[in-house]
């Protein structure tokens, strides 16, 4: 072989000896060449099959190899292809051999020259028994075709040969390494296409190779199996008995061939393939399959019994062992063993469980990382089943010390363990590790830490002070790893729980903290917030007053960045607000930022200052009085933020995401105390109200207030009607305000949608706009057939009549009934319509009010106050001006009175404001605001213009309608990741309207 294969060889030397690459590459250029003139016969007389037929079986051999080799090498050759067949084509097995290696490698599935072949390969799979006249044997051929089709498996190939493999695999005549080779092409072919096996009719086929006493067809056929399975696990479940039998028979009778021992363990990757599979069953052992007749029942408890067996065997008897080879065997049907307990859950055995859990404590103190590693992976799984936790905390000292290990993936294991194995009993203790360890953490696993430690001090926090005392002592430790989420989440939870002193106890905390010169720019941050909405609590203690407030967090303010010197601006309004003696110190401070280079900074300022001026007293102590709870979000953000650094299947996210009893206590006194103040503001209603006034629409509707964080959401409605009746009346839940806001923002600036929706009543908008008028339809549908099935008695609508608005109403008869008694009926699954026809008579900068009023089978009466997203935007009609008329008008609308401007900060969501996102804003500003683009302003992509007019059904004194021009500009500052929206227009209402409008939409954007 060696003489014969000297020009291939020579050829290698040659590439290995090569001293740089551009010698290779010259040398393969050089033996290209040759081969490519050895394959065109002398006088182009080619062969049927397009080969040479001058070469010899010898150089067709070289030359083929030598192709394959220099496609492994990386280079392209796009020849010789013909040859190829044509030793796939040959009777010789050396020729085949040959042929059927570059085939699998120069060639792809779906390559047209394939079809030439492919009767070749499907008369080599269907080749069995000894080779004829010297021919090579039947399972060799098929061998080779098989690894060929499997290597190739283009969608033609697998369409017209999947027949033949199935039926080898089969079959009764293949030997055992044919069908090995057979079970692994097909589940080639299945991962390529996965409808190419029916599992219903193909699983008593799997059971019959099941049932094969060759080892090897076992653990072919298993992976096989685990790969249809995986795609349709329900089709296989009556093969759970053969699995257990084959397992069974490896574990307890140790019955294996000596070829397949393994350092004395019997065919392990076979037990972890089986052990795999029954992993997709988590009921099996409980429940074995309903539609077994009487006499299966005696099999499935037979099969469970061995199964309990099986795996109690492998916990007891297996053990760390000298030899890594061993060890590493014998500890992976372990782990997987373990891993279908945790898979079983509580319907497994309990001393399954228990002996896992002590096996497992006995691995994770063992000095080998690896099986530490997975030691502390898999306790963290088996943690997560009830009843687990009180053996898993016996071992809590062996896992603080792995904390400590120098293997940063150990340590990552044994604080996701601590993690999970935290309870209301075990998590002070556990919190004051991990903080004491923080200090020493190298920074590869400080932030995993700091997000973890902050989670579970929420999670269990009895007393809310420990918290906030537990998030001062990480930001101090380790400030730069302390994400915004987390001090959000400490500022939302300290606002949500006004009950007991937390935020007096929050501010002066936090004010203690900030007072050192050096502090970390986090604290001072949150320090600022706290302060500003709860800093009057202390203001009368020692050392805390409101100018001391202001001097400890201003001495900040030269080192501090510009996100954390807004939140001071704003901190600073709030303080000169509640103390006179803090006016003079903070007046400089606005006086020097309306200056800044920070737009966000210099607009924070520039209102704060001028407020005064603008607003009245009471006014202004509206606008700066502390803000409204939080929105208890299903998932926190930090929650969040751990399930993208882990994945849905951790074992971490899994614990962080059921509620704690403690978390679970306190929504209960939030609830309570909700409830309370209902309570009082109705006995106050029902005390002091003589006239029946009912409470106001939440004001989160009014297209002014659309912009306004999402946060800040009103209470639900709850309140007496007044002269009606004692029942209360139901309002607006506070779950299906947030949704409520985005839907009336939407549709804003869209045609149609959904504008309210809960568990029995859902409105829908459909709107057209043609100048001055538009024609609004407005939906009532009763969606209760998901909850109490009622129909909705008593329906009636109340839209309030507003100035700038002629409104033309009609809808279903008694739709529009002013009497309480009057209304009509809304069944089940049925609508009511209401017809709004408006002609707007002057400009506006708010929505009007709609009232929906209805009762319930059980008596209950129900009032929702919406607003109609009819908006000055809807009248608008677009212009298009070219680039100096644009700007001649701008510059004439200067004044305060013509422009409104505000900046808004793009979604925390959003990506990096680009071209494609400045396209989306001017999509905005053409479609949804009906404005007209001007292009070529502005030099710089960063700018959107556009000019529009808005048209009214008012005439002047000659008879003319009244028209308001308007002009807006969207500028964006990509690294704040912010826009200043610009509105200039002869109307001040018109400024304001469409700002709110525009910001809004970029907001959803």
């Amino acid at each position: 072989m060696a003489s014969q294969a000297r020009g291939l060889q020579n050829f290698i030397s040659d590439l290995r000896n090569a001293k740089s690459k551009e010698e290779e590459t010259r040398r393969v250029d050089r033996e290209l060449a040759n081969i490519r003139k050895k394959f065109t016969p002398t006088g182009n007389k080619l062969g049927e099959d397009g080969s040479n037929p001058a070469l010899s079986s010898y150089q067709r051999k070289k030359y083929v190899w030598k192709l394959v080799y220099i496609h492994v090498l990386g280079y392209d050759v796009d020849f010789g292809h013909p040859e190829v067949l044509a030793l796939v084509r040959s009777p010789k097995y050396s020729e085949k051999h040959v042929g059927y290696t570059a085939l699998s490698l120069l060639l792809r599935g779906d390559d047209p020259m394939i079809n030439s072949v492919v009767n070749t390969i499907r008369k080599d799979l269907t080749t069995q028994g000894a080779g004829k006249n010297g021919g090579p044997a039947g399972d060799a051929v098929q061998s080779l075709a098989l690894c060929s089709i499997a290597n190739m498996s283009g969608l033609e190939l697998i369409q017209a040969l999947h027949t033949e493999v199935q039926q080898i695999l089969v079959s009764k005549t293949s030997t055992p390494n044919v069908k090995k080779k057979a079970a692994l092409c097909l589940l080639r072919l299945v991962r390529t296409s996965p409808n190419l096996v029916a599992g219903r009719e193909f699983a008593p086929h799997v059971a019959q190779l099941l049932q094969d006493r060759h080892l090897g067809v076992l653990t072919s056929a298993m992976s096989l199996l685990n790969g249809l399975a995986a795609q349709n696990f329900s089709d296989y479940e009556s093969l759970i008995p053969y699995v257990v039998h084959i397992l069974g028979m490896l574990v307890l009778k140790r019955a294996c061939a000596r070829e397949y021992l393994y350092y004395r363990t019997p065919s392990p990757w076979l037990q972890i393939k089986l052990l795999k599979f029954l992993q997709l069953f988590p009921h099996a052992i409980s429940s074995p399959s309903g539609d077994s007749g009487p006499s299966n029942g005696g099999a499935n408890k037979a099969y469970v019994s061995q199964l309990t067996s099986v795996v109690s065997k492998i916990l007891t008897e297996t053990d760390v062992s000298d030899s890594i080879n061993k060890s590493n065997a014998d500890h992976a049907i372990l782990f997987e063993s373990v891993n279908l307990i945790v898979v079983w859950g509580s319907a497994g055995p309990v001393q399954l469980r228990d002996g896992a859990m002590k096996l497992l404590g006995k691995f994770i103190s063992v000095r080998e990382p690896n099986i530490r590693y997975l030691g502390l992976m898999t306790m963290a799984k088996l943690a997560q089943l009830d009843g687990s936790s009180e053996s898993i905390k016996k071992h809590q000292a062996t896992v603080l010390v792995s904390l400590k290990d120098a293997d940063i993936s150990v340590r990552r294991r044994a604080l996701d363990l601590l993690f999970v194995m935290c309870d209301t009993d075990n998590a002070e203790r556990i919190v004051d590790e991990l903080v004491a360890h923080l200090v020493l953490a190298d920074a590869a696993i400080r932030e995993e830490m700091v997000l973890k430690i902050a989670i579970l001090a929420e999670k269990y926090a009895t007393d809310l002070r420990w918290y906030v005392d537990t998030i001062l002592k990480l930001i101090s430790i380790s400030g730069d790893h302390v994400s915004d989420a987390i001090w959000h989440r400490v500022v939302q939870i300290v606002t949500n729980h006004p009950q007991g002193d937390l935020q007096a106890y929050a501010a002066a905390t936090l004010l203690v903290g900030a007072s050192p010169r050096r502090c970390h720019e986090t604290a001072v941050r949150v320090a600022a917030y706290v302060l500003g909405e709860f800093g009057f609590l202390i203001a009368e203690r020692p050392g805390m007053s409101g100018e001391e407030q202001f001097r400890i967090l201003h001495q900040h303010w030269a080192t501090s960045d510009q996100q954390t010197r807004a939140i001071l601006v704003s901190t600073y309004a709030k303080l000169a607000n509640l103390y006179e003696e803090c006016r003079p110190l903070v007046a400089p401070v606005f006086a020097r930022c309306k200056n800044s280079v920070d737009v966000e900074i210099q607009q924070r300022a520039a209102e704060y200052s001028s407020m005064r001026e603008a607003f009245s007293p009471e006014a202004v102590e509206d606008l700066l009085r502390e803000m409204p709870p939080f929105e208890d979000r299903r998932q926190s953000a930090l929650e969040q933020r751990l399930k993208e650094k882990e994945g849905d299947d951790s074992a971490a996210v899994l614990k962080a995401t059921r509620p704690s009893p403690a978390q679970r206590q306190r929504a209960a006194q939030s609830v309570a105390a909700a409830r309370a103040a209902e309570d009082a503001a109705t006995a106050q209603e029902n005390g002091t109200s003589n006239e029946g006034e009912e409470l106001d629409a939440p004001a989160a509707f009014d297209a002014d207030d659309a912009v306004e964080e999402e946060e800040e959401e009103p209470e639900p409605l709850m309140s007496p009607p007044g002269d009606r009746n004692s029942a209360p009346t139901v309002g607006i839940p506070k779950e299906v305000i947030p949704a409520m806001r985005k839907a009336f923002s939407n549709l804003c600036t869209s045609t149609s949608g959904v504008l309210f929706e809960n568990a029995l009543l859902q409105v829908g908008v459909k709107q057209e706009y043609v100048g001055a008028q538009g024609r609004i339809s407005v939906f009532f549908g009763n969606v209760s057939e998901k909850t109490a099935k009622t129909p909705l008695h008593h329906f009636r609508v109340a839209v309030d009549e507003v100035e700038h608005l002629r409104i033309q109403k009609q809808g279903t008869q008694g739709l529009l009934d002013e009497d309480d008694t009057g209304g009509c009926t809304v069944a089940v699954r049925t609508q009511a319509k209401l017809l709004l026809l408006v002609e707007v008579t002057a400009p506006f900068d708010d929505a009007p009010a709609m009232r929906v009023m209805f009762e319930t089978e059980d008596g209950s009466k129900h009032e929702y106050p919406l607003r109609l997203p009819v908006v000055a935007t809807c009248f608008m009609e677009p212009v298009t001006l070219e680039p100096s008329a644009f700007m001649q008008r701008w510059k004439s609308l200067e004044g305060q009175e013509r422009e409104c401007q505000e900046v808004v900060k793009a979604p925390a969501n959003a990506p990096p404001i680009d071209e494609e996102y400045m396209n989306r804003i001017a999509k905005i500003i053409t479609d949804g605001l009906k404005f007209g683009r001007c292009q070529g302003c502005d030099p710089t992509p960063w700018t959107v213009s556009g000019a529009a007019t808005f048209r009214t059904g008012a005439k002047d004194l000659n008879g003319n309608n009244i028209n308001v021009g308007c002009l807006v500009r969207v500028e964006a500052n990509p690294q704040a990741g912010a826009f200043r929206v610009t509105t200039r227009t002869l109307h001040p209402l018109c400024s304001k309207a469409v700002k709110n409008v525009a910001l809004v939409s970029i907001k959803l954007a």
